[in-house]
């Protein structure tokens, strides 16, 4: 996800975006710990998303 994206959307898509990274994040935590996940770089990139989406919220206000 691009930054400048984010700035463009209202707080209602931000906070629908937001609990969907999320949820994506608790599901690769759990295949992490069951040992399915092949790549543990793809938590790093949901959290630093889940970063930018909150910025970008901040930012709506």
């Amino acid at each position: 996800m691009n930054i400048k994206e984010l700035r463009l959307k209202e707080k209602g898509e931000l906070s629908a975006i937001l609990n969907d990274l999320r949820k994506q994040l608790d599901e690769l935590r759990f295949k992490a710990h069951q040992g399915q996940l092949k790549s543990v770089r793809e938590i790093r990139v949901i959290k630093k998303n889940i970063a930018r989406v909150l910025m970008a919220t901040k930012e709506a206000k």
